[in-house]
């Protein structure tokens, strides 16, 4: 009887291990947030009046989803223009360590994510996450000609626009695709769906770019489409996100980019012109992806995160002039520079009941982090060649009190290929000056640049934020040592420890 009772006693507690793991997945499955990356294009550190008291731009829902999460205040692109920071954002591996060292891709550009590279759909969609991308793609794919040669090599009639588009979002971990190929400003334009073009370029358009064209393609419609999209693909979405199967949804926008084009109903919302106008419409696709969460219920358990690419187009110096309405706000810098307003971006996440509602962050954090994070959140972990410099920065998102930085530095790129590094307070620009996009002297003559003979920048950013004051030749030591780390990043092909992992 004794020995019947401990067998059964046995049998208990092996049966009681046994559904552990089970029980804890099953939470686990439950717990796994949906996650929702709404990337802006060429929108500024300034726009948003949750961040600039003095915009002359209305951001309501923008300033909702700052009120109900966190806001970054230290937020970097990795780089200064769009394709390297797509390729970061989904590899978390710094661009410059690609095939593509400076500039962009343009339209009819061949793929840039390597084959058999990871990426966060890749990684989330192992990980039981239905995945999907909605919007600008920018990391090239391989078009199929008509006859002989590369296609798209002289003006895009060549491409056989009725052929499977090869090497696309879907292989590199998107289930479903839809959005347009590069910027908007760039041909062939013609909306896609997974690998197929929806219609046939068979007239020539002109959207700041001339190209190839769909015949009922319009620039303006751009933005309302990918909107209609996304809300659609949530909703679609909900029953299996409510049994346990959660979604991720990187939606890159075309706006606010050039062709500056913002939808009828929205002109005149701003005191900025079209731009701002434009930026109002970006907030209110933001409104309809919250509103779209809602109405599903499921925004208790999403993580929503609206950042940029990089700072403002150049043209942000132009608005200025005419409506005083500064994109860049104190920031030096416009889009392709490695100064900071080339890369200092907007940051906003809300994850209700995980992430503190109204809260500010000051941790120095970049978009090459999502891969890292991502991995946190699941509880995965990331093989060594993947994320090579992509930090986990969800302590800071929960708020949790940090020791010590998350990031050791963080290394920015120029379009034209220059470097700099920021560690602490500090930011050393490894070129003789961070500008890429030419600095009007009037905004020089406003802000108090003046000219130096050193051959690169070193600035304290706790003291001068907008980098008027260049201490290159002050604190040489200083110099040395963020050179220093530059070069063994650089050397060492990863930034972040493996043993963090």
């Amino acid at each position: 009887m004794q020995f019947i009772n401990r067998l059964e006693f046995l049998k208990a507690i092996g049966a009681g291990i046994l559904a552990m793991p089970r029980l804890a997945a099953a939470e686990t499955k439950t717990a796994r947030p949906n996650i929702v990356y709404i990337l802006a294009d060429d929108m500024g550190y300034g726009d948003l009046a949750c961040q600039n008291p003095k915009t002359k731009i209305p951001t309501p829902n923008l300033d909702r989803l700052a009120s109900q999460g966190a806001r970054f205040t230290d937020a970097h692109t990795p780089s200064g223009v769009c394709t390297p920071t797509r390729y970061g954002v989904l590899t978390g591996r710094y661009c410059w360590r690609s095939a593509l060292k400076r500039g962009v891709l343009n339209g009819y550009s061949p793929r840039l994510i390597e084959p058999g590279r990871m990426t966060v759909a890749s990684l989330l969609r192992q990980n039981g996450y239905s995945t999907a991308c909605l919007g600008k793609w920018h990391l090239g794919m391989d078009w199929q000609s008509k006859g002989e040669g590369s296609a798209g090599k002289k003006n895009g009639w060549q491409v056989d626009y009725t052929k499977p588009i090869q090497n696309g979002p879907n292989t590199v971990g998107f289930d479903y695709y839809f959005g347009i190929s590069a910027s908007l400003d760039m041909p062939p334009f013609v909306f896609i769906e997974n690998d197929r073009c929806q219609g046939v370029p068979t007239v020539e358009k002109t959207f700041v770019r001339k190209g190839p064209a769909a015949e009922d393609f319009e620039a303006v419609s751009v933005l309302p489409t990918l909107t209609r999209k996304a809300v659609a693909w949530i909703n679609q979405q909900a029953a299996q996100a409510k049994e346990g199967k959660p979604f991720f949804l990187y939606f890159p926008l075309n706006a606010p980019h050039a062709p500056i084009v913002p939808a009828p109903e929205f002109k005149s919302k701003s005191q900025a012109g079209d731009y701002g106008d434009f930026v109002n419409q970006v907030d209110w696709t933001v409104g309809e992806v919250l509103a779209a969460l809602d109405g599903a219920r499921l925004a208790d358990n999403t993580l929503v995160i609206f950042t940029s690419d990089n700072g403002p187009e150049r043209f942000a110096y132009e608005r200025v002039q005419e409506y005083r309405h500064y994109s860049m706000g104190d920031l030096r810098g416009v889009k392709r520079d490695t100064w900071e307003g080339g890369h200092r971006v907007p940051f906003l996440a809300r994850w209700p009941g995980k992430i503190q509602a109204g809260s500010i962050s000051n941790e120095i954090i970049s978009h090459v982090d999502l891969m890292a994070t991502a991995a946190s959140l699941i509880g995965a972990s990331l093989p060594a060649n993947a994320g090579e410099d992509s930090y986990n920065i969800l302590p800071a998102l929960l708020g949790q009190k940090l020791e010590k930085p998350i990031r050791e530095a963080t290394v920015y790129h120029s379009s034209k290929g220059d470097f700099a590094i920021r560690q602490g307070n500090w930011v050393f620009i490894d070129s003789r000056s961070g500008e890429d996009s030419k600095e009007p002297d009037w905004f020089k003559q406003e802000r108090g640049y003046k000219p130096h003979n050193f051959p690169g920048e070193l600035f304290d950013l706790s003291q001068d934020i907008s980098e008027r004051g260049n201490l290159y030749g002050e604190h040489p030591e200083r110099v040395r040592e963020l050179k220093a780390l530059l070069q063994k990043y650089k050397d060492d092909g990863r930034s972040a420890s493996l043993l963090k992992r």
